[in-house]
């Protein structure tokens, strides 16, 4: 599962190849949330509310890259890199 961004402790992560709706897995510790990409909906999982919020906040910010990286990985492509928060 390529790790297409990371930004304070938090890795954001697209399996290849996988089911829709499009979404993303993002880690933070021992926590894991799978994330609806379009709307921000929590489809599994829970991380601390602090990481939430910034995963959310980099989820809006780059909505376009991570839809056309999601097209990619569903397409068996490597996935482009996203930048994370600064």
């Amino acid at each position: 599962m390529p790790i297409i961004s990371v930004f304070f402790g938090i890795a954001i992560r697209l399996y290849h190849n996988d089911h829709n709706p499009p979404h993303f897995h993002a880690s933070y510790g021992d926590s894991e949330v799978i994330i609806e990409i379009k709307t921000g909906k929590i489809l599994s999982g829970k991380l601390p509310p602090r990481g939430l919020k910034l995963v959310e906040e980099w989820r809006k910010k780059y909505v376009i890259e991570l839809n056309s990286s999601w097209n990619m990985a569903v397409a068996m492509k490597s996935p482009k890199r996203i930048k994370g928060l600064e």
